[in-house]
């Protein structure tokens, strides 16, 4: 018995001995990502179609993007874009939801309806045999909703119900005071609506929205699987060609800004303080919009950012800090958030401030800098591993009016950016002097905390 264990203690010593010398293999050459074939046709009435044959698996995905939502909202319309999409889902002037919910379910799938800013979408995902009839289904959602009088009070009070949770929560109440000081009155400074005007829509406001803002000219329909591309396309002629041509989508432009202020939202004896600390950006048909995506990865976007390594793994004060760069049309703004325990408010700001600050005066080492480029290629593979990812991005690109290789060079171009432009991104676009703070917390214990970063905007009583 011993003499086994003495032959297992010399076996186990030389093959950990062998490990140990072993190097991991180089990771490979970032493959640039092609788009499968596709074909895209207009109908007379202007609605536009995109085919992406993608995979062997017998299913598909549809999507009719419409160019309207939030942004098409007037000031006293907050809102009102997401009840029409309430009751687009109650259902057809032939079908219940309930019908369409079981049409779906037969199909061996589900549709779905959102709504959104800039656009609104009527989703499927089916057996590659019925893509068809879910063409059919999301054409008779889109061009046939009922608009059923006898639930629109339900759906307003699910609505009221909506908004007193979501002004119940710190992130919520931030992002809507960090938004509305960026777009000012702009839709897309406009989050919340008031009770009061939830009560006034009616159900000629809704029908009435929906007229204005959906027609075939704003629609794009993409469908992307396997799938019997001919029959299709007649399908499509079929449903969509009697579609009112309708006007060109409406596009608001927006004129964001941003001060050195901080704006405190008071919620007595809080534990936490929410903080959204950001400003305006270039939009993503920018040359530097890439290189920004790269800088804010290594920044705080991602689990190996400085910052979250600052805040969260050496110091403590927070347990999921982000930054992000959010894109509207024409439009973008970069953001942290963070929440940090209410002793280390002014702490955490200060941190955020250096992290911020070094990377303006030192560029990053070509060896970080590959890993947070590593870390991108790998997510933007996943986002095209799907039929419904690969949808999301082509909708992406034609809702900025980017170049159609956008796909195919975005790997190219993260790998393309040197240490020298992330220093030289973060100091033109993150810029300390500009940066708009909002902090949700008990303000008499953050006040002085914070008072050294900029000019302090108490809550009005």
């Amino acid at each position: 018995m011993k003499k086994n264990l003495i032959l297992y203690l010399i076996f186990l010593s030389v093959c950990v001995s062998g490990f140990s010398q072993e190097k991991p293999p180089e990771g490979g050459e970032p493959k640039d990502f092609t788009v499968p074939p596709s074909q895209v046709f207009e109908l007379k009435n202007g609605f536009v179609v995109t085919l992406v044959p993608y995979s062997n698996l017998p299913k598909v995905t549809a999507r009719l993007v419409v160019r309207a939502g939030n942004i098409n909202e007037k000031e006293n319309q907050v809102w009102l874009a997401d009840l029409m999409g309430d009751l687009i889902k109650e259902g057809t002037k032939t079908r219940t939801a309930e019908q369409i919910a079981q049409e779906a379910a037969a199909m061996g799938g589900s549709v779905n309806v959102g709504v959104g800013l800039d656009q609104s979408t009527f989703n499927g995902d089916v057996l590659s045999e019925y893509a068809s009839d879910l063409i059919r289904l999301i054409g008779d959602i889109a061009m046939h909703p009922s608009f059923p009088a006898s639930e629109l009070d339900r759906l307003k009070k699910d609505r009221i119900r909506t908004l007193s949770l979501q002004k119940s929560q710190p992130q919520s109440i931030a992002l809507a005071k960090f938004r509305s000081l960026l777009h000012g009155n702009h839709p897309y400074g406009r989050i919340f609506p008031t009770e009061e005007m939830i009560n006034s829509y009616t159900i000629d406001d809704v029908k009435n929205f929906y007229l204005d803002n959906f027609n075939a000219t704003r629609s794009h329909l993409y469908i992307s699987g396997k799938f019997d591309a001919k029959r299709v396309r007649e399908t499509c002629e079929a449903v969509f060609s009697s579609w009112n041509k309708g006007s060109e989508a409406i596009i608001l432009p927006v004129e964001a800004k941003s001060s050195k202020e901080i704006h405190l939202i008071d919620r007595p004896d809080a534990q936490q303080s929410t903080i959204y600390m950001g400003l305006p950006v270039v939009d993503p048909s920018h040359e530097d919009y890439i290189p920004l995506l790269v800088t804010n990865a290594l920044l705080g976007g991602s689990f190996s950012s400085r910052i979250v390594s600052n805040i969260r793994e050496d110091k403590g004060y927070t347990y999921s800090p982000n930054s992000s760069v959010s894109s509207r049309y024409r439009d973008a703004y970069w953001v942290q958030v963070a929440d940090v325990t209410t002793n280390v408010t002014g702490a955490s700001l200060s941190e955020i401030f250096k992290e911020i600050d070094l990377l303006q005066r030192e560029a990053p080492s070509a060896e970080e800098l590959k890993g947070i480029q590593n870390y991108m290629a790998g997510i933007f593979v996943l986002q095209n591993s799907s039929r419904s990812g690969l949808i999301g991005q082509l909708s992406y690109i034609n809702l900025h009016e980017l170049d159609p290789k956008y796909l195919e060079t975005y790997v190219k171009k993260i790998y393309a950016v040197t240490p020298e432009d992330i220093q030289r991104i973060a100091k033109k676009y993150i810029d300390d002097d500009r940066m708009t703070i909002v902090i949700a917390g008990d303000v008499k214990k953050i006040r002085n905390q914070v008072k050294e970063f900029g000019k302090v905007n108490l809550p009005l009583n």
